[in-house]
C-alpha cells in the first residue's frame, strides 16, 4: 500500500531523530538515486534548520529572502529557525543566519497542498560568493520532458530516518501539470494548478528535501512539496509551481 509521505517529515529526520512536531507537511522530501555534490554547483541551496537540526531545504531569492515550502513552516516560530548557506554540509561551514520573519502563502491548504510556498526574511544579509548566489524565479514552465535537477539533504530512501551530511542532487525530467494529472500517473485530480511534477525511474526528492529547489534552464521552477513515497513508480515528485506562484513570491518578498 502506498504511503503518502510528508516532505517536512523527511527534513526533520536530518539528525536521525524524530520529526519536530509541527514540521509535518505532506511529502517525502529526500534525494533518492542521487549523487553527492558541492554547494558551488548549487549555490542557491540552503538548509533550513529548526532547533539545531536540518528541517527543510530552500532557495536564495535575494541576500535576505529565502523561498521554501509553506508546509515547512507550520506551527513554528521564527526564533526557532536558522538558515545555513554556502556549505555543502548542513551541519557545518558556510554561514548560519537567524530568521527574522516568514510568510506562508495565504491560500496554502495542508489537505490539498495547493499554494505550498513561503518566503523567509533573514535577520542579516548573506554575502554573495561562488558558494552563495541567488536564483531567478521562472516566468514560465519548461516543456514536458525538459531536464531538471533537484538538490537537498533529504533521506536517500523512503521511510529512512537518517540523512546524508553532504548535499545530494538528482537529475529528473519535468512532468507538466496536465500530464501529471493524466491517467499516465497515479495522482489524478490531486494535481492542482499550483503544482508541477518531475520524474525519473528510481530517482526522486524525499523526506528532508521539502522546500528545496527544482531547477530547469538555470531558474527556479519548483519547490519540493509532496508525493507518494519516494521514487515510487508512476508517482512523480510534486512541486509548488514557481511560475504560477511567482507574483505572490515577489510581492511577499517585498513586504515581509
Amino acid at each position: 500500500m502506498l504511503k503518502f509521505v510528508i516532505l517536512l517529515s523527511a527534513v526533520a529526520c536530518a539528525l536521525g531523530g524524530t520529526i519536530p512536531e509541527g514540521l509535518l507537511p505532506q511529502l517525502d522530501g529526500r534525494i533518492v538515486g542521487g549523487s553527492a555534490t558541492t554547494i558551488t554547483s548549487f549555490p542557491w541551496q540552503i538548509s533550513l534548520q529548526r532547533n539545531g537540526g536540518h528541517s527543510c531545504g530552500g532557495s536564495i531569492y535575494s541576500n535576505k529572502i529565502i523561498v521554501t515550502a509553506a508546509h515547512c513552516l507550520q506551527s513554528v516560530s521564527a526564533s526557532s529557525l536558522k538558515v545555513r548557506a554556502g556549505s555543502s554540509y548542513w551541519s557545518s561551514g558556510g554561514s548560519l543566519v537567524s530568521v527574522a520573519a516568514f510568510r506562508n502563502h495565504e491560500g496554502y491548504n495542508a489537505n490539498t497542498m495547493v499554494n505550498d510556498i513561503a518566503v523567509i526574511r533573514l535577520s542579516s544579509s548573506l554575502s554573495f560568493s561562488s558558494s552563495v548566489k541567488a536564483i531567478s524565479l521562472a516566468t514560465y514552465n519548461p516543456a514536458n520532458g525538459a531536464a531538471a535537477t533537484v538538490s537537498g539533504w533529504g533521506t536517500q530512501s523512503s521511510g529512512s530516518s537518517s540523512i546524508p551530511s553532504q548535499l545530494q542532487y538528482v537529475n529528473l525530467k519535468i512532468v507538466s501539470q496536465s500530464q501529471c494529472a493524466s491517467s499516465t500517473y497515479g495522482y489524478g485530480s490531486q494535481i492542482r494548478s499550483t503544482m508541477i511534477c518531475a520524474y525519473s525511474s528510481g530517482k526522486d526528492s524525499c523526506q528532508g528535501d521539502s522546500g528545496g529547489p527544482l531547477v530547469s534552464g538555470g531558474v527556479l521552477v519548483g519547490v519540493v512539496s509532496w508525493g507518494y513515497g519516494c521514487a515510487y513508480a508512476n508517482y512523480p515528485g510534486v512541486y509548488a509551481d514557481v511560475a504560477v506562484l511567482r507574483s505572490w513570491v515577489v510581492s511577499a518578498a517585498n513586504n515581509i
